[in-house]
Order: C-alpha cells, then sequence, then structure tokens
C-alpha cells in the first residue's frame, strides 16, 4: 500500500493528513495505542514542514508518502524549505528548555515513532512504526 499527498502550507491541512491516518487505521485495524502514536507524530512532522520548514507559505507545499510493506509504516515528509541542523536540536527535557511552550515535535517524533531519520539537511523526515 502507498499512498501520497501534497498539501499547500496552511495549518488548516492537517485535516487531510488526519483522513488519511483514519483511512489507514481502519484499514489495517490499528490498535488505539499505534494510531495514536502514528497520528501524532505524523501531524508533527508535517506541521514542522508548515511552519518551520515553509514558514507558512502558502505557495510552498508539503509532500507526505505512506507506504505499509509487511508490518512496517513508512512516513516520509518533504518540505521546500532550506533545512535545519537535526543534531543539533535542543533536549526538551533539558532543565533550561522544560518550561519552553515550543520545541517538543521532534522529541515526540523520535519517542512515538519506531525509527525517524532525517534526509536533504532535514527537509525530509522519515518515520518508521512498526504494526
Amino acid at each position: 500500500m502507498k499512498k501520497h499527498i501534497t498539501i499547500s502550507s496552511k495549518i488548516e491541512n492537517l485535516r487531510e493528513i488526519e483522513k488519511i491516518i483514519d483511512s489507514i487505521s481502519s484499514e489495517y485495524a490499528l490498535g488505539m495505542e499505534v494510531y495514536g502514536n502514528i497520528l501524532i507524530a505524523c501531524l508533527e512532522a508535517v506541521n514542522n514542514a508548515i511552519t518551520h520548514g515553509n514558514k507558512l507559505d502558502e505557495n510552498k507545499e508539503v509532500d507526505v508518502v505512506f507506504e505499509i510493506e509487511g508490518k512496517q509504516l513508512t512516513i516520509v515528509t518533504r518540505d521546500q524549505g532550506p533545512g535545519f541542523d537535526y543534531e543539533n536540536v535542543p533536549d526538551p527535557t533539558a532543565p533550561e528548555n522544560i518550561e519552553n511552550v515550543n520545541g517538543r515535535g521532534i522529541f515526540l517524533m523520535s519517542q512515538l515513532s519506531d525509527q525517524l531519520t532525517f534526509h536533504e539537511d532535514g527537509c525530509v523526515s522519515e518515520m518508521k512504526f512498526n504494526l
């Protein structure tokens, strides 16, 4: 199974991503915990692409590919931004960052997925989930 969607960089388009995840969850009878992990991690990835990658520029797009092979779901998110230094993201659990409102997206993505990698200077995130 492979699904692909391209959305413009508007926060309200996160609903389209949620619909696809709901569809996958239904089709593959995902348990609530797995569904929740996928939903939160994927929405964080797409929100980061819209907000930080594309800087809310509605003329820029975010591509998201969902692919299931065997018992694994891979979600690849690509933005049109300049990328970022994903190796030096502040730890949101560090005492000096614990009260910050932002900065938890990548942490959540890494904690909720079974594998998180970045490509193309951070413009592409790839998450894997064991189903």
